[in-house]
């Protein structure tokens, strides 16, 4: 009589020779629901890129048209991707670098390079938290600490500009600083003139950097357990504080006109390239895409989750969030054009500029300041918290994934946690200096650069659709959710969207320029030394892993691609398989009768 833990799936594939490594005997853990990873989700891909770079891009290329080619990558790059990405994860149950050596080991490169990145995004992404928490703590104050000149940080050259209609005698010298930048120059921040000059460690910003690394580290020290309850909150109260600055936004003098700056159609910037590159880089920051953790969170999924559903609803809210918050931001820059008398461009900023210039500068003039002020932080707190650790997740699933058996029993994985949380902690300290501006850009330019996720994105578009086979893929997802997606996603896998990337990366090669800060300061040749080697770490990891293994596996060199190119661990079966599965299970039942030794 056979064996109660027998399992013909496995025996089966044995026969056939097509497990290589048996299965983990280590118990994965799972979402409790299905909400909580459309949430986890949602925290990753909706973050500080949603308030500050879609409707500063928005504006400068074009207004309304700059739709155009931001729809088209989302359709042709954005939802294929994504679906590809989750998909992995919840066909494999494996995180990001694993699960490229089940489906493709020749392409696990892939799976090391982005994690590289993730551990870069992760040092240098929560360094905004800190700022954040920084801003925060200022506004529970009498007056908010940046609407006067009347603090010992400020210069001389001080002008407190929405005060000019009280004043008769109204001038400002040439170099006037308004009372906002000081703040964040002279108070957050402390600047010095270069990145030789690193200064001293701010101790405030380092403490509240402190306090966001321990936030974090609580947040996934027990896995998804804990990531998929606190996501309830980071990922949905920013919608709230979202809807209430609309809504005032919008109820503002001048808002009216700052959301035309931000929408009026100008067709001709659809001739100009850089449009084009600005759309496709845009979809891949905001939608998390080549960095591993959307196969993460996949990974978690049951297996019969409805995984091509999830992906075009979460990307619709994703583009939607974008749109909405350009409304309320644009509408608070309109109301401080009207203030001042200046025209919006002038007040429009990208990046920090926005969250830490513009939009304080906006508040301040509000009645009832602190309470918008407190508002608005708290909502760029938990934009940025739960993109940060969702990032971190999926770095410990990477890892713990690659050694089950040590990393996800006991305490093992919350020391490993402790430990990349102080690690990155202590690396962090360094943008937390009076120069750490400088070094903070450097990782935002070149570490996270849209050039190695264009790579990456090629790269895995190509082993999906190609070495593995976008037939192969559909018969994966069809297993899943019991149909095939729609087939321009399978086309676009394997002609539009690579061929879209690699345009695209041309394009960004031919017109690359070093980084400047404030675009008029050069870095010195170590500074962009350290910039190339943030690149260079990931994207390199690709072809050096494809040469390693191609030396280390037997045989010869046809055999090991064609070793590597076939999926190498136990997967679920594919249809074939379980065809032939059902007339191996028959010819086993007639085996026994013909014998005798079929018992009940």
């Amino acid at each position: 009589m056979m064996d109660k833990h027998y399992d013909p799936a496995v025996k089966y594939k044995l026969d056939m020779g097509l497990v290589h490594c048996p299965p983990t005997t280590v118990t994965r853990d799972q979402w409790s629901s299905k909400l909580e990873f459309l949430l986890a989700v949602a925290g990753q891909i909706i973050g500080l890129g949603n308030v500050w770079r879609f409707p500063y891009l928005c504006y400068k290329n074009g207004g309304g048209v700059f739709f155009i080619p931001y729809v088209l990558f989302l359709f042709t790059c954005g939802i294929p991707l994504f679906l590809l990405e989750t998909s992995m994860g919840q066909y494999t149950a494996q995180g990001g670098i694993t699960c490229w050596q089940k489906l493709c080991p020749l392409f696990a490169g892939i799976g090391y390079g982005s994690q590289v990145v993730v551990l870069y995004s992760s040092i240098y992404y929560i360094v905004i938290l800190a700022w954040a928490f920084f801003y925060l703590f200022s506004s529970f104050s009498s007056e908010l600490p940046w609407s006067s000149c009347r603090n010992f940080w400020n210069t001389d050259t001080c002008v407190e500009f929405h005060r000019k209609t009280d004043l008769v005698n109204w001038t400002v010298t040439e170099n006037a600083t308004s009372p906002v930048r000081e703040f964040w120059e002279r108070r957050v921040l402390n600047i010095t003139g270069s990145i030789d000059e690193l200064g001293s460690i701010r101790w405030e910003l380092a403490l509240c950097l402190l306090l966001s690394w321990i936030i974090c580290y609580f947040c996934v020290w027990k896995g998804v357990k804990s990531t998929g309850k606190v996501v309830y909150f980071t990922a949905t109260f920013p919608y709230l504080m979202l809807v209430v600055l609309l809504v005032r936004g919008c109820t503002l003098p001048g808002a009216i006109d700052g959301i035309k700056f931000y929408l009026y159609p100008d067709p001709s910037r659809l001739s100009d390239p850089q449009v084009w590159m600005d759309a496709g880089t845009q979809i891949f920051y905001s939608y998390a895409i080549c960095i591993g953790c959307l196969t993460a969170l996949g990974s978690y999924n049951k297996y019969n989750n409805n995984c091509y559903k999830d992906c075009v609803y979460l990307c619709l809210l994703n583009s939607g969030t974008s749109f909405v918050a350009g409304f309320a931001i644009f509408s608070a820059l309109g109301f401080m054009a009207y203030e001042q008398n200046m025209d919006i461009s002038k007040v429009a900023e990208s990046g920090p500029g926005l969250a830490f210039i513009a939009y304080p500068r906006a508040v301040a003039m509000m009645p009832l300041p602190q309470i918008w002020a407190i508002f608005f932080f708290v909502m760029v707190i938990l934009l940025g918290l739960d993109s940060q650790f969702v990032g971190l997740e999926a770095l410990m699933t990477a890892i713990s994934d690659m050694y089950p058996e040590f990393f996800q029993v006991g305490h093992r994985r919350k020391l490993l946690l402790l430990g990349i949380s102080v690690f990155c902690f202590f690396i962090g300290l360094v943008m937390v200096t009076e120069g750490g501006l400088y070094v903070f850009q450097v990782f935002d330019y070149y570490a996270c650069s849209g050039m190695t996720l264009l790579l990456f994105a090629i790269l895995q578009s190509v082993g999906i659709g190609w070495v593995y086979g976008a037939d192969r893929f559909y018969d994966n997802i069809e297993d899943m959710i019991g149909y095939r997606p729609f087939p321009l996603i399978k086309y676009c896998l394997k002609y539009v969207t690579p061929l879209i990337c690699m345009g695209t990366f041309v394009f960004s090669l031919v017109k690359f320029t070093p980084l400047k800060f404030n675009n008029t300061i050069e870095y010195p040749w170590w500074g962009y030394t350290l910039g190339w080697w943030f690149t260079l770490s990931s994207t390199l990891m690709v072809p050096l892993w494809m040469l390693y293994i191609v030396i280390v596996t037997p045989g010869s060199l046809r055999q090991r691609i064609s070793t590597l190119c076939t999926p190498a661990n136990d997967l679920p079966l594919t249809k074939a398989q379980k065809k032939a599965l059902e007339q191996h299970e028959m010819e086993v039942w007639l085996h026994h009768k013909d014998t005798g030794s079929l018992k009940p």
